[in-house]
C-alpha cells in the first residue's frame, strides 16, 4: 500500500514543484485575487455546506461555526489582502560606515513547495487559516486535513478544487499512513498543528530534507484568579473559552489556580454560568457540540474515573454517554497532583481546580511545567499581574479574558518548545512561509576593497582602526 501511495503522491509533489517559480513570481494583486475567492466560497457558495458538515462530524452547533470556523478564515484573507502589497516590498536597511558604497535590502520570497497538515477540532479554521498565509507569500500548497472529521475533508476538497488547480494548492485526505508518506517527501516547509508528541514525528521527518516547520501544539494551559478578579466576569469567559468545542481547543483553559479564599464563590458563579450558556441539561442544549469520536471519549471518560477513583471532587458534571458521545460540562476540584487530569493536555470539557495562597505557589507550580500555548490571569492587581508576566513563560497571555488573543492579527500566535515552534496569523504567518532573503548591491569602490590582498603593515594599521572605530 505504501508503495501506491509514493506513486501517487509524488507526482502532485512534482507537478507543484515544476510550478512554484510561476506562482512565486504573481504580483500582489493575483494573489489578492485568488484569497478573494477564497473568502467568497466560505461567505455564500459553500458557508451551509460548511454548518451542515461540521454538524455531521461533532454536533457542531452552526452559529459556532460561524464564529469560529468562518470568520477566522475570513478575516485572516481581508487583513492579507489590505496589507499584502506593503509586505511584498523590499524593505531597505541602513548601510554601516566600513561599507560605504553599498546599498542594502530584504524581501520576502516563497519558500516553495508547502504542506499544511491539519487537526479535527477546528478542521476548516486550522486548514484554511494557514492555506492564507501561504497564498499570499506565494507558495504553492498540498493540504492534508484531519481523517477524523471526514464531512468537512470533504467539503474542503470540494471548495480546493473548484478554485484551485492541483499544481498549485490541492487537498489529500487519508489517514495517518498517507501522512507518513507525505511527511517523505522533500517538501521546503511543514505547516502542522496538533499534538506535541505527533509534532516531534514531524520535525523528525523533516529533518530528512532539512524542512523548515512551524509547528502548532498544545499543553496545559494555566488560568489564575486572584481574589481581586471580578469573579461573575471571570466565570463567564472562562466558561466560553472551555467548553466551546466542547472544550476541544488547543488554546483553552486547561486548569484554573485560583486564590483558596475566593474557590466556593468562582465555582458557584461557574455554575450558574454553564447554566445560562446550556440550560440545566447541555445534553440537549443545541448550542453544546460533542466529541469528535469514540476514542477521544474514552480517553476522557478514562480521566474522569481516576478522578474517581482519587476521591476528587465533582463540583459540576460528570456524566458521560457513550452513545452520543457526550459528556457534561465537568468541573473538577481537589485532585492529588499526580492526577492524570493535572498531567496531560485535557482537550475536552472537564476542568480541574486548584487552589494557590501566594504568589510563590503559582510559579512554582507553572515552572514545573512545560511551558504552555497560553497563559491566563484574572486580576485587577497590576504588580500581581506584572509578576506572573515577569515570571512565567507562554507562547502568549491574556489578561481578565481568555482565547481572544488568537483573534487578533495584529499578534503573532504560537508557542513556546513543547507548545510549538513558529508563529502565524497576519504579517507573521507571511513571513513563516517567505524566506527574508537579503541583497547588497555594490555602486561604487568601496573602502573595504583596500583591506584585500596581499597584506602588508599599512593594511594592518587601516584593519585595526577598522576594528576600534567601525
Amino acid at each position: 500500500m505504501s508503495q501506491n501511495i509514493i506513486n501517487k503522491y509524488k507526482p502532485l509533489f512534482e507537478k507543484q514543484n515544476a510550478n512554484q517559480f510561476h506562482i512565486g513570481n504573481t504580483n500582489y494583486k493575483t494573489r489578492i485575487q485568488k484569497l478573494k475567492k477564497l473568502q467568497n466560497a466560505l461567505e455564500y457558495t459553500y458557508r451551509e455546506a460548511i454548518q451542515k458538515a461540521l454538524y455531521n462530524d461533532f454536533k457542531k452547533p452552526f452559529a459556532e461555526t460561524d464564529l469560529t470556523e468562518i470568520y477566522p478564515v475570513v478575516s485572516e484573507i481581508k487583513f492579507a489582502c489590505k496589507h499584502l502589497k506593503q509586505w511584498l516590498k523590499p524593505q531597505k536597511v541602513e548601510t554601516p560606515m566600513a561599507l560605504l558604497g553599498t546599498s542594502s535590502w530584504y524581501q520576502h520570497e516563497p519558500k516553495g513547495v508547502c504542506l499544511i497538515m491539519a487537526p479535527w477540532n477546528f478542521p476548516l479554521n486550522l486548514t484554511f487559516g494557514p492555506l492564507v498565509s501561504a497564498i499570499a507569500a506565494g507558495n504553492t500548497v498540498v493540504l492534508k486535513p484531519s481523517e477524523m472529521t471526514p464531512h468537512i475533508s470533504q467539503v474542503m476538497e470540494a471548495i480546493i478544487a473548484d478554485l484551485f488547480l492541483e499544481e498549485e494548492v490541492a487537498l489529500v485526505q487519508g489517514d495517518v499512513e498517507v501522512s507518513q508518506e507525505l511527511l517523505k517527501l522533500p517538501f521546503n516547509h511543514i505547516f502542522f498543528t496538533g499534538s506535541p508528541g505527533v509534532g516531534k514525528l514531524v520535525m523528525k521527518a523533516a529533518s530528512e530534507h532539512l524542512t523548515s516547520v512551524t509547528l502548532e501544539l498544545g499543553g496545559k494551559s494555566p488560568t489564575i484568579i486572584d481574589d481581586t478578579a471580578n469573579l461573575k466576569l471571570a466565570a463567564k469567559r472562562i466558561a466560553w473559552g472551555k467548553f466551546i468545542n466542547n472544550g476541544q481547543i488547543c488554546l483553552s483553559p486547561d486548569y484554573v489556580l485560583v486564590k483558596e479564599s475566593v474557590k466556593a464563590a468562582f465555582i458557584e458563579a461557574l455554575k450558574l454560568q454553564l447554566e445560562s450558556f446550556y440550560t440545566k441539561n447541555p445534553q440537549e442544549s443545541s448550542a453544546y457540540c460533542r466529541v469528535v469520536n469514540g476514542k477521544h471519549f474514552e480517553r476522557l471518560v478514562g480521566h474522569l474515573e481516576e478522578a474517581k477513583s482519587l476521591k476528587a471532587t465533582f463540583d459540576i458534571g460528570g456524566e458521560a454517554i457513550k452513545e452520543d458521545c457526550y459528556i457534561a460540562p465537568t468541573v473538577v476540584s481537589n485532585l492529588p497532583d499526580e492526577a492524570s487530569l493535572l498531567q496531560e493536555e485535557i482537550f475536552g470539557p472537564i476542568l480541574p481546580i486548584k487552589t494557590y495562597n501566594t504568589v510563590e505557589d503559582i510559579l512554582e507550580y507553572v515552572n514545573a511545567k512545560s511551558k504552555p500555548l497560553a497563559l491566563y490571569i484574572y486580576s485587577k492587581n497590576q504588580r500581581f499581574t506584572d509578576q506572573v508576566l515577569k515570571n512565567t513563560r507562554a507562547g502568549s497571555t491574556a489578561i481578565n479574558t481568555n482565547v481572544l488573543q488568537y483573534s487578533n492579527h495584529y499578534l503573532p500566535f504560537g508557542g513556546s518548545n513543547t507548545s510549538g515552534i513558529g508563529k502565524s496569523h497576519g504579517y507573521f504567518g507571511f513571513q513563516e512561509f517567505s524566506n527574508q532573503r537579503a541583497v547588497l548591491k555594490q555602486h561604487t569602490a568601496g573602502a573595504i576593497e583596500l583591506l584585500f590582498p596581499p597584506y602588508t603593515s599599512f593594511k594592518q594599521k587601516l584593519i585595526n582602526m577598522t576594528i576600534k572605530w567601525f
